[in-house]
């Protein structure tokens, strides 16, 4: 495999960015910031931004594309506050409630919408904003969420464990019907391989837990030297991508 390459540096942004996401249908892709704004690009030519979205008035802390309405972009920030914007009026449509870590729109469908903010996980419905499930066994704040492929089941991090939820596949919607507790090395970011249904890829310190549900078993990889703060993956190449503190990306198949 070919080492990864610099294309582009985007740096309008004033202070550290929080997240960052591509648009599923073209070339865009979006960053959020400590500095209380949402940026959207074109990666094909990044020398500026084409929009700049303000309206947070405290950092904002994640953003996502909708799957497939790819003028939707929604955004939280540390007061809870969730925002919708549009991407091609360059203007927000929605204001309410629910998200302040992490947020991520169901895949394929795009009607629902995981926000973590403290300890609980948020389920709201995309259309009407309403509240759907509330998810809430966690002891500590949520780091991180994450959907498997079907959208059927979310995932959810602290830093003393994942528990993985039944939103859509039948029996108890809204259920914890997995559960795995750390075991001394904090919890912090998490994906669903994308070849492997039944295995979650947990980002600790240092290292990766290889979580199979199913068989309840899991085994640590020593991964990085530093915390494993987001993790990726791709269904295309089969890959998981690991970014940590310690300033490297790697690759995992």
């Amino acid at each position: 495999m070919d080492a990864l390459k610099l294309k582009s540096s985007l740096e309008e942004h004033s202070l550290l960015i929080t997240d960052v996401r591509f648009s599923p249908g073209s070339t865009r892709l979006a960053t959020s910031s400590f500095d209380k704004t949402v940026r959207v690009w074109d990666a094909d030519s990044p020398t500026y931004s084409m929009r700049t979205f303000t309206g947070h008035q405290t950092s904002v802390m994640s953003l996502d594309f909708h799957p497939t309405n790819e003028d939707l972009l929604c955004s939280c920030d540390g007061d809870s506050e969730i925002r919708y914007w549009n991407v091609s009026q360059g203007v927000c449509t929605r204001v309410f409630k629910g998200g302040m870590t992490q947020m991520r729109f169901q895949p394929r469908y795009g009607r629902l919408l995981a926000a973590a903010a403290e300890n609980v996980v948020s389920i709201f419905d995309v259309e009407s904003e309403t509240c759907v499930h509330t998810l809430q066994r966690h002891t500590k704040p949520v780091h991180s969420v994450c959907w498997d492929a079907s959208g059927d089941f979310v995932a959810s991090v602290s830093e003393d464990s994942v528990r993985v939820w039944n939103v859509g596949s039948g029996g108890v919607e809204g259920e914890c019907v997995h559960e795995l507790s750390c075991n001394g090395n904090k919890f912090h970011s998490c994906v669903f391989h994308p070849n492997y249904p039944s295995l979650l890829v947990i980002g600790c310190y240092q290292s990766l837990e290889l979580w199979n549900m199913v068989e309840k078993q899991s085994m640590t990889v020593p991964a990085h030297e530093g915390l494993i703060a987001a993790l990726a993956s791709s269904a295309a190449t089969g890959m998981v991508a690991s970014a940590s503190h310690d300033k490297t990306v790697r690759l995992w198949k």
